[in-house]
């Protein structure tokens, strides 16, 4: 997710939760390798990372520091701010009312949130919650324009989207839009009678015991649990400023969550594995259309979920994340491998936010 505006917008360690055979004996270790280069030549300043292995080992590494101004250590596997992988959440909790006859894929966005979605070249009876899912509806993205540092109301953000023109016709492109996340989030809202986070926690996050991941409530600005302070930095020479709290509602049903680097390969092996959706849901949540030019060449996008391919073969799927003072890369494999990585600053090279992937590439191919 692109930075608020307004916002920004080495001590190395390694530990194990249970140190697998296949770990052990692989020689140097090329994620903690890759961890190290992200801090010692990228210039973040901390890595974390998770990785499973098809028997379900679980290994967390850490480089860097967690906070810049005491030195302190990264925590292992600690909480960081997820940004748009709370898209595949809202997404998930969108088809399990599809898989209950409650909302309709192809239906308009009217059919929920009558009247609600008009503006230059916008009708919500032209937009259906497929393509909000998908990023196809030409809804123009809230986050390209300023936002200040204050407490957002959904309908504030889909406010702002609907002072500019559509970028294009409903199911004629592809655009990554934080905007279609709040409608599907509105959506959810009105069809069940119950606020989108509640949702979340019931059918997502008790389900499956995901117990380091929480929608923060409105006004917490915290992070609950041990985690690395996050950064951002206006330009390449710029000091680095500590952004680990603020208010996320800006980024509501499209980035607020917070979670851990466990816990997310927890959900997306749980999501694939198909423990959350129906097949019928699940199939249709992983039909993809291209989408490099946000997530890089080979990059595929469906219902809130991203396809990436593998260097060893084979794709990974997962989402990402970016949010000022952390950015978040992962993926999981239909034979149960699952991996992510969260940096403690949003890079500005995109070199650096190659590197980020290769690390997850590196894990999942090892």
């Amino acid at each position: 997710m692109p930075a608020v505006a307004a916002v920004a917008v080495g001590v190395l360690m390694m530990g194990a939760l249970a140190p697998p055979t296949a770990f052990a004996a692989a020689g140097p270790d090329t994620v903690q390798q890759g961890l190290n280069a992200l801090v010692r030549t990228d210039g973040l300043p901390a890595a974390l990372a998770s990785v499973k292995d098809r028997e379900g080992h679980t290994r967390t590494y850490t480089a860097g520091v967690g906070d810049l101004a005491t030195g302190a250590k990264v925590p292992d596997d600690g909480q960081v701010r997820i940004g748009s992988n709370t898209k595949t959440f809202t997404a998930v909790v969108v088809l399990q009312l599809v898989g209950e006859g409650k909302i309709r894929l192809d239906a308009p966005v009217d059919t929920y949130l009558p009247g609600l979605v008009r503006g230059e070249g916008i009708d919500g009876r032209r937009i259906t919650v497929r393509q909000l899912l998908q990023h196809t509806s030409g809804l123009p993205n809230y986050t390209d324009y300023d936002l200040q540092l204050r407490h957002y109301e959904p309908r504030e953000l889909l406010d702002i989207a609907l002072r500019h023109k559509a970028h294009f016709a409903p199911g004629t492109k592809w655009e990554y839009s934080n905007t279609n996340y709040v409608l599907a989030g509105l959506i959810v809202q009105k069809v069940t009678g119950r606020p989108v986070a509640e949702e979340m926690d019931r059918r997502i996050i008790q389900r499956i015991g995901l117990r380091h991941t929480y929608f923060p409530a409105p006004g917490d600005a915290s992070v609950r649990e041990p985690h690395p302070k996050g950064y951002t930095q206006d330009s390449a020479t710029a000091p680095l400023r500590d952004v680990t709290e603020m208010d996320p509602s800006w980024a509501w049903a499209a980035g607020q969550l917070i979670s851990t680097n466990s816990d997310l390969n927890r959900f997306f092996t749980a999501l694939l594995a198909g423990r959350l959706l129906p097949a019928a849901q699940l199939d249709q949540m992983r039909t993809t259309v291209p989408a490099e030019g946000t997530f890089g060449p080979g990059a595929r996008y469906g219902l809130g979920l991203v396809s990436m391919p593998l260097s060893c073969g084979g794709v990974s799927w997962g989402h990402g994340g970016s949010i000022p003072g952390y950015e978040t890369r992962g993926g999981v494999t239909d034979d149960g491998r699952a991996a992510n990585v969260a940096v403690t600053l949003q890079p500005i090279d995109e070199a650096a936010m190659e590197h980020v992937g290769k690390v997850v590439d590196t894990a999942l191919c090892r």
